[in-house]
């Protein structure tokens, strides 16, 4: 393609909210982790492979009675706090900057537990009430 010789309106989105088409039989509560799996569709965290984590549900979305893509979720990305782990698999500030995963749609572990978990983000701070993840 040419050069511009004119000025462009080049539209922009922040990428801090996205748009998802919900999994069949699926409810993604607000506040949940919110993956999509190999199928694109939206699902809440969970222990398993293959999910991309994509950020944090605002409001439920019950698709429950519906086929794929029936409703679609509203994600957000940014930086949240969801629950730790426990034992072995407890995140400290020693993890800051590294990459955590999915136990549930609320809960995130240091470890894949031997490659069964996909990662949900970075660790940008943990406090005493949990892990403060970053979604890229």
């Amino acid at each position: 393609m040419a050069a511009l010789t004119a000025d462009r309106n080049t539209p922009t989105r922040s990428g801090d909210h996205r748009s998802f088409p919900v999994k069949s039989a699926t409810k993604i509560y607000a506040g949940a982790l919110v993956c999509i799996d190999s199928s694109g569709r939206a699902v809440p965290g969970t222990t398993a492979t293959g999910l991309v984590a994509v950020g944090r549900a605002p409001s439920l979305v019950d698709n429950s009675a519906g086929a794929d893509g029936d409703l679609r979720i509203e994600v957000e990305r940014g930086i949240f706090r969801f629950d730790n782990s426990a034992a072995g698999d407890a995140i400290a500030v020693t993890d800051i900057g590294a990459t955590v995963y999915v136990v549930d749609d609320h809960t995130v572990a240091k470890t894949s537990a031997t490659s069964t978990r996909s990662a949900a983000g970075t660790v940008f701070d943990v406090d005493a009430l949990g892990v403060w993840i970053k979604f890229a």
